[in-house]
């Protein structure tokens, strides 16, 4: 294959003082664990080309006390030697982010600038202040770390903060409310770069990490995928706490004050799925976490969701998932990867 035409996927990930390193390290192993099982049955895939993006050139100190070497430093750049990478990753940080922010002022017009030019941009927690100090975030849904919600209404009134969501995808822009959630956003981008199978690979390897899928727990613009009925948030809400439960959706439905038809029709119109679809999708899921998580009995994980015969709950893991409950927490307790 001539390299010339190698095709790349550039990814900048911008670091400055009291970043936290694990926003920056746990992507970036996720990432080229997607491109390395990729590239072991397609030599032609795309190649991940990776960089650290700085304001300055010296290196940046994490909370951590690990340093990062700036493989760009943005004072050195000009109109004919400019960076503008596929992809932008800006991490969060520990302390209050306003002081940093105030001494950024080239590195949020760079962000600003790059999305305009094509860029996709990926923030988490009070990394999304960097997004919000460029105007991008105007009249746009965004969330952050649950702990600066307040702070961040406070000080950009103008974006639609949305602190019950763990992703927002806005356009080009996501926002991720948490480490795991920004998990979740990168095996959605490994999904999309380099294939269902890589992004599932990679999931698996890094299963304590990722809690939820990034298609359960996203806030998209547009009419289609938007979610803007509160109170099926709030049905979801009391299903995602009360899946020992026995009661049925048509009960359910009435304890809201719904009659079963409009709460059919309305929680599929707002989550896209028929709501027993989504119950059944949350017990798994659960499930998975209980397996992977704890070292309750296969059983008792099948009484906290909501089955009462184990053997349902084995039929549902080997139509979703090929695998017995049993093979699956032994398969991610392993998280080893391959070496070939």
């Amino acid at each position: 294959m001539d390299k010339a035409a190698e095709k790349t996927l550039n990814v900048g990930l911008v670091i400055y003082q009291h970043v936290l390193a694990t926003g920056l390290t746990l992507p970036l192993e996720m990432l080229l664990a997607g491109e390395a099982f990729a590239r072991r049955y397609d030599k032609t895939v795309v190649k991940l080309c990776t960089k650290f993006v700085s304001q300055e050139s010296p290196a940046i100190t994490s909370r951590a006390g690990i340093q990062f070497l700036p493989d760009i430093a943005l004072k050195n750049l000009d109109d004919d030697n400019n960076y503008i990478p596929d992809i932008i990753l800006v991490p969060s940080l520990w302390r209050n982010p306003r002081p940093i922010l105030k001494r950024q002022p080239q590195l949020i017009a760079w962000i600003r600038d790059c999305w305009q030019q094509g860029s996709t941009i990926l923030a988490v927690g009070t990394g999304v202040c960097f997004l919000a100090e460029s105007g991008l975030l105007d009249d746009h849904s965004a969330t952050t770390h649950w702990h600066y919600v307040e702070q961040f209404q406070r000080d950009y009134p103008k974006v639609e903060l949305k602190p019950d969501f763990f992703i927002t995808q806005s356009e080009r822009i996501y926002c991720a409310a948490s480490l795991n959630a920004l998990a979740d956003i990168i095996v959605h981008l490994i999904s999309q770069t380099y294939g269902r199978a890589a992004a599932q690979n990679v999931e698996r390897n890094f299963s304590h990490e990722i809690r939820k899928p990034y298609e359960e727990q996203r806030y998209l613009e547009g009419a289609v995928d938007r979610h803007a009925d509160e109170l099926i948030a709030q049905i979801q809400f009391w299903l995602q706490t009360n899946l020992s439960t026995d009661i049925s959706l048509a009960e359910l439905a009435a304890q809201f004050g719904l009659s079963q038809r409009s709460f059919s029709r309305r929680f599929k119109v707002a989550t896209g799925i028929r709501a027993t679809e989504y119950w059944q999708q949350l017990r798994i899921e659960t499930a998975k976490d209980l397996l992977a998580s704890s070292n309750l009995t296969i059983q008792e994980i099948s009484y906290h969701v909501g089955y009462q015969d184990q053997g349902h709950l084995t039929r549902l893991f080997k139509k979703s998932l090929t695998l017995t409950p049993k093979d699956y927490r032994a398969m991610v307790r392993k998280k080893l990867f391959s070496q070939h």
